[in-house]
């Protein structure tokens, strides 16, 4: 009777696809490394500032966004199905490993926890709107998280579900604003960097199949701390393999030299860094993909983003 009980109050097994806010898509809040980092460079493109900070613990990263993936999927597929959905969720650890590809063992138990601990602790304050409605004052991800365990027969814990609360601002994002897009499967492969690039692209490229940014522009939304040089060389070696990022390419691109004849001499001088475009594209419908010099060059803020007064 016990375990059907459980069964009943259980929010998973995800039995839909992965999905995400394309707010937090297009923007970063995450840390690129597990390195312990206690706040985040802040980002202000004059229309959106976003500050990031933590505790002891640091602040959340990347790998740490994806219980928050998992838990949004589980939202929006009870919605999906018509079911009633809350912020609070309660899940088991091994639907989660399965999900996002980690073998459940005592280490990644260890590391679930470990991501709750920095998704509470990770103070976000921002200017960005949910709902429409906005915060003055930080939020966590998490509001709290609750371990439900059981004793062994030697005294030892063994985790049976984790309940969590997640933060109003998300929870508004996914059941008001209703902007969620699927997530390829292989996401959980790719690099931090990768996974921003992957991100951005799939909430930028949409149905006319590509897109250009200006390439430090780019660098701030991925999150990308390392110097301009050295990003450009990322990008160009990413270019350089078959399948770059999932159903997406994309390119480096000298605006100087586009459209010349390629036996025309190079223009004289060096292009400067923060002048070169990336250009991205779908690979699943090269059809539909507009030529670099047609293809829409997004703003700092897309036009449909609510941006409310940051407290000082």
């Amino acid at each position: 009777m016990a375990g059907s009980q459980l069964a009943l109050a259980l929010d998973s097994p995800l039995i839909g696809k992965v999905k995400n806010d394309r707010l937090v898509m297009v923007f970063n809040f995450f840390a690129l490394s597990k390195e312990t980092v206690t706040e985040l460079p802040v980002y202000d493109d004059g229309t959106v500032r976003i500050e990031v900070t933590g505790t002891k613990h640091g602040v959340a990263n990347i790998w740490d966004k994806e219980v928050l993936i998992y838990l949004v999927s589980l939202i929006q597929d009870k919605l999906n199905r018509g079911e009633p959905v809350s912020p609070r969720l309660t899940f088991t650890g091994h639907d989660f490993f399965r999900v996002v590809g980690i073998h459940a063992t005592n280490t990644a138990y260890q590391r679930l926890e470990d991501a709750l601990k920095r998704l509470q602790s990770t103070q976000v304050l921002t200017n960005l709107e949910t709902g429409g409605e906005g915060e003055t004052g930080a939020f966590s991800w998490v509001l709290d998280y609750r371990i439900n365990y059981r004793r062994d027969k030697d005294g030892g814990k063994t985790m049976k579900s984790l309940t969590v609360q997640l933060c109003d601002w998300l929870y508004r994002a996914v059941v008001k604003d209703r902007k969620i897009l699927t997530y390829h499967p292989d996401y959980f492969k790719l690099s931090p960097t990768e996974k921003r690039l992957y991100e951005i692209a799939r909430a930028h490229c949409g149905n006319q199949g590509a897109f250009k940014m200006n390439i430090e522009k780019l660098r701030l939304r991925v999150g990308a701390e390392s110097d301009l040089k050295v990003f450009k060389a990322r990008l160009v070696a990413l270019a350089k393999k078959r399948q770059a990022l999932p159903e997406y390419g994309l390119t480096v691109v000298d605006p100087r030299r586009w459209g010349r004849d390629r036996n025309a001499p190079p223009p004289p001088g060096r292009t400067p860094l923060k002048s070169h475009m990336v250009y991205f594209f779908r690979t699943d419908n090269l059809s539909a993909m507009a030529p670099f010099d047609q293809a829409p060059e997004f703003p700092d803020a897309l036009p449909d983003m609510m941006m409310g007064d940051l407290a000082a």
